[in-house]
């Protein structure tokens, strides 16, 4: 079941929110260099860490899915979201560079049905980035975060997965090695967290952050054509549009 959109927000817009809004986002950035006339696209409620890209690549889009909702991004300038059926994005067969997926694949309900729509769409060695809840750490097991919500994921068990839909993983680092307390002390030593946990107990990460490479020699069978959801004003039925405050 996936999370309302109205929820993610406002947890972004907390004191924790903000807090792994800079640690996951720097190590995305630390992850993917600037990407000069690309194109990059957020699968599920990846705008947060998408504003980096805005001023760099080509076309930026967050695609929210129907079943979380959509909310207006970015606040200011030309409106980038779009509301999607996962398994049926509304792009041509290899017309993206980058996908950055968070807060979609632990809450699919197909998930092997959307890897394999993101195959579709990511160009000739196109780069996947999926951002997932660690099957082993603390943030899973808690309610009280989006990353407690949806399946978890072993380093294993997400291989498995992007190698049968046709995915090369390249590596996997971990993140959020803090509690997900909103304690101000926490928060304040939680870079500090970070590279002590990533040195000390790499295993019991938060989150998992797993990049794969699109391989392209096996055949993948004919894309069911998507309708594009380009009106944000109406959603569709399901669906809704939460305005950004």
């Amino acid at each position: 079941m996936h999370v309302d959109v109205a929820d993610l927000r406002d947890f972004y817009k907390s004191g924790l929110g903000q807090m792994v809004r800079r640690i996951v986002g720097h190590r995305i950035r630390a992850r993917w260099r600037p990407t000069p006339g690309g194109v990059v696209i957020g699968l599920g409620f990846a705008s947060p860490y998408l504003g980096a890209f805005c001023g760099e690549a080509a076309r930026v889009g967050a695609f929210m899915p129907e079943a979380q909702g959509a909310l207006i991004w970015p606040s200011v300038g030309p409106a980038r979201t779009v509301l999607v059926e996962e398994e049926r994005l509304p792009l041509p067969d290899n017309s993206v560079d980058r996908v950055l997926v968070v807060h979609c694949l632990e809450v699919a309900a197909r998930s092997e049905a959307m890897l394999r729509e993101i195959w579709r769409v990511l160009g000739p060695e196109g780069r996947l980035l999926i951002v997932v809840p660690n099957r082993r750490g603390v943030w899973a097991r808690l309610d009280t975060t989006p990353f407690g919500v949806g399946r978890p994921y072993s380093r294993s068990q997400l291989e498995r997965l992007l190698t049968g839909a046709m995915f090369t993983p390249i590596d996997c680092d971990g993140a959020l090695y803090v509690p997900p307390f909103n304690r101000r002390l926490l928060m304040r030593s939680a870079v500090a967290m970070e590279r002590v946990g990533s040195r000390i107990s790499p295993a019991f990460a938060g989150l998992l952050m797993m990049e794969a490479r699109k391989e392209t020699s096996a055949p993948v069978g004919k894309p069911v054509r998507a309708k594009a959801l380009r009106d944000l004003v109406t959603a569709p039925s399901g669906g809704r549009l939460v305005l950004n405050k």
